[in-house]
C-alpha cells in the first residue's frame, strides 16, 4: 500500500464521489478509479459499496479508513522528524491529555519550553487514559498527561505536583446544592454521570465501597464538558475532578471522605524521539527539579 494511493482513498471516502475527489486530488477520474481498483485488488476486498449517485464505505473499507489515517499521521510526522535541521530546534511535539487541574502546569512547561525554541509547534492530543495510552502505544504521541499509578515497566515519567480533588457537579436547584460535603449515602438512588471504564475498579467505584450497588449510571463519559451538559439537563450527577471552569447552572461539591488523585507526564522507555520531543523530555526533567504548588 503506498501513501499516495492511502491519500486517494480517503479523499474518495470524505466525498463519497470519484469526480469530486478526482478534482480535489487534481488526477483525472479514470486514474482516480484504476488506483482505488488496484488497490482492492491487493487487499482482496471490495472497499466501497458502489451506486449511480454515491459510494459509501464497506465493512472493510471503515477498518482501512481508521487504519489509513493513522499511517499517514504517522508518516508525517516521520517527515517532519527528519526535516529536522542542525542549527534551529524546529519540529512538532505531540501531547496527550486528560481533563486535570495539572494541565495548567503542563501549558506552563509548553510555553516556557516555546521561549527556548520558538521554531517548535504543538500538536495536543486530549482524550481520557485509555485514549492517550494507546496513541502513545501506536506512536501517534510522544509524551502524555494520565492519571498515575504509571506502568514503571514500559515508561518513564515525572510526577505532577497537583493533587486533583475529586468531586460531584450537581445542578444548581438539586436538594444537594447546598450540601458541604457529598457522602457515599447521599447518591443512594441518584443517577450518575462518570468517566468511562470499569466502574467497580474505578476511583468512585471504591469510594462508594459496598455502596456502589445501589446507584444507577445513567451515562459515561471522557470530557466534562459533555458530561456537564447532560447534568445542566437534569440527567443525572457528573462524579468527577474539579477543573479550572465553572458551569452556570451547577455547583461542584467535594466528596467527603475526601478523594484525590495524581498525575505524571510519561513517555515510553527506550524509544528513539525526534530531536524537538528528545530536547522537550530533557527539559521536563530538568523542571522537574524546580515546580512546586505554590507555582501553580
Amino acid at each position: 500500500m503506498e501513501l499516495r494511493v492511502l491519500n486517494y482513498f480517503l479523499a474518495v471516502a470524505r466525498e463519497e464521489n470519484f469526480t469530486r475527489a478526482a478534482q480535489m486530488l487534481h488526477v483525472t477520474q479514470p486514474t482516480l478509479s484504476r488506483q482505488i481498483a488496484q488497490l482492492e485488488e491487493e487487499l482482496g476486498v471490495e472497499l466501497f459499496t458502489r451506486s449511480n449517485h454515491n459510494i459509501i464505505l464497506t465493512e472493510s473499507g471503515m477498518i482501512l479508513k481508521h487504519r489509513a489515517q493513522e499511517m499517514l499521521s504517522m508518516a508525517e510526522k516521520t517527515r517532519q522528524e527528519l526535516l529536522q535541521g542542525d542549527e534551529e530546534l524546529t519540529g512538532k511535539i505531540c501531547i496527550g491529555s486528560g481533563e486535570f487541574q495539572a494541565t495548567r502546569l503542563l501549558a506552563q512547561i509548553i510555553s516556557s519550553f516555546s521561549e527556548k525554541h520558538p521554531l517548535v509547534q504543538y500538536e495536543i492530543y486530549s482524550g481520557n487514559a485509555e485514549n492517550v495510552h494507546d496513541h502513545i502505544e501506536r506512536g501517534l504521541l510522544d509524551i502524555g498527561l494520565m492519571a498515575e499509578p504509571i506502568d514503571i515497566r514500559k515508561y518513564d515519567f515525572v510526577s505532577m505536583p497537583v493533587k486533583e480533588r475529586w468531586g460531584a457537579w450537581v445542578c444548581a436547584d438539586s436538594d444537594l446544592a447546598q450540601k458541604e460535603w457529598i457522602q457515599p449515602e447521599d447518591l443512594m438512588g441518584r443517577q450518575l454521570i462518570i468517566a468511562k471504564g470499569e466502574f467497580l475498579k474505578s476511583s468512585i467505584g471504591k469510594w462508594l465501597g459496598d455502596l456502589n450497588t445501589q446507584v444507577k449510571i445513567i451515562a459515561t463519559g471522557n470530557l466534562l464538558y459533555n458530561e456537564a451538559m447532560l447534568a445542566e439537563n437534569c440527567l443525572g450527577i457528573v462524579l468527577g475532578i474539579k477543573l479550572n471552569c465553572t458551569f452556570e447552572h451547577l455547583r461542584f461539591i467535594p466528596l467527603y471522605p475526601s478523594l484525590e488523585s495524581s498525575t505524571a507526564l510519561a513517555w515510553k522507555k527506550e524509544q528513539v524521539f525526534s530531536p524537538a520531543a528528545g530536547s522537550f523530555i530533557k527539559f521536563l526533567k530538568q523542571y522537574e527539579k524546580v515546580i512546586s504548588d505554590d507555582k501553580i
